[in-house]
């Protein structure tokens, strides 16, 4: 799991995500919430902004471990099948931003098509300092969510 606080791996995934001519302006490590208000468990993504997207790309491939079994592939939906990896800013109809457990932020996002995203973005960017600018860059990611119709 210590992988995922990796800005260079960050990077690498968010960059796979990059609309041609766009450029990331900030990512960090977040958590799901909510997909298309149903319930879904939570996992680990990347979310990072560009100057006219969202963009929201698993940390990792989601897989079962146990110690009988060698990994098994999840076959649940993940964010991209459900709804996608990158978000005009002028698609989101609604973007709403409560504070949450131990200084991490929701933020519930609806779109003008109807599809829901629901993210926390925490307060630190993971152990062993792998995310340095994880402050910084959240504020980015913060005020440009702000700045969105509530």
């Amino acid at each position: 799991m210590a992988g995922i606080f990796d800005e260079a791996n960050m990077n690498r995934v968010l960059g796979d995500c990059l609309p041609e001519g766009e450029t990331l302006l900030a990512g960090i490590h977040g958590i799901t919430l909510q997909v298309n208000k149903k319930k879904t468990s939570y996992f680990d993504v990347y979310i990072g902004i560009t100057g006219r997207y969202l963009l929201v790309a698993e940390c990792e491939e989601r897989q079962y471990l146990t110690a009988a079994y060698p990994k098994i592939k999840d076959f649940r939906k993940t964010v991209a099948e459900d709804v996608g990896v990158c978000f005009p800013f002028e698609d989101i109809r609604h973007c709403e931003i409560k504070k949450a457990i131990m200084g991490a932020v929701n933020c519930s996002i609806t779109f003008r098509n109807g599809d829901f995203l629901r993210l926390q973005l925490p307060k630190r960017g993971g152990l062993g300092g792998g995310m340095p600018r994880h402050a910084e860059y959240r504020e980015k990611i913060l005020a440009r969510l702000e700045s969105l119709p509530r």
